[in-house]
């Protein structure tokens, strides 16, 4: 049987998620609003690829400034 993900409980802003053995918190602001204990959750991961290589081009940037300043 595939492990399930599973809402076991809520602790301030986080949902303890149940997943086989291991259990890991998930900010709540990432959730259904009206997600309950006991829901099996469906995950479906994307990578945002554009964001990546924002984010990248904006680190190497800010790199290039911080070694360039040191000369």
């Amino acid at each position: 049987m595939d492990k399930l993900c599973i809402v076991d409980r809520f602790e301030d802003d986080y949902a303890v998620i149940e997943y086989g053995e291991l259990s890991f918190n998930f900010p709540k602001e990432l959730l259904p609003m009206h997600i309950n204990e006991g829901d099996v959750l469906d995950f479906h991961i994307i990578v945002d690829t554009d964001m990546t290589i924002k984010r990248s081009k904006q680190i190497k940037t800010k790199m290039d400034q911080v070694f360039k300043n040191e000369d």
